[in-house]
């Protein structure tokens, strides 16, 4: 029932430009959400304080 060759490509019928495997991204797999979290807000925080200044300076 179970055929060992199923998941094997055939004659590379599965990968026909015989391109490496996936390679495995981080340390475990997970996106870090933390890091880009903290990215935007001082990114938000730094336009704000751009905006803010430029009116100050210009009005």
């Amino acid at each position: 029932m179970n055929d060992p060759m199923k998941d094997q490509p055939q004659d590379g019928l599965e990968n026909p430009m015989q391109h490496p495997e996936e390679q495995p991204t981080g340390s475990d797999g997970s996106p870090k959400f933390g890091r880009l979290l903290i990215v935007l807000v001082l990114v938000v925080i730094l336009i704000g304080f751009i905006t803010f200044a430029s009116e100050w300076l210009y009005s």
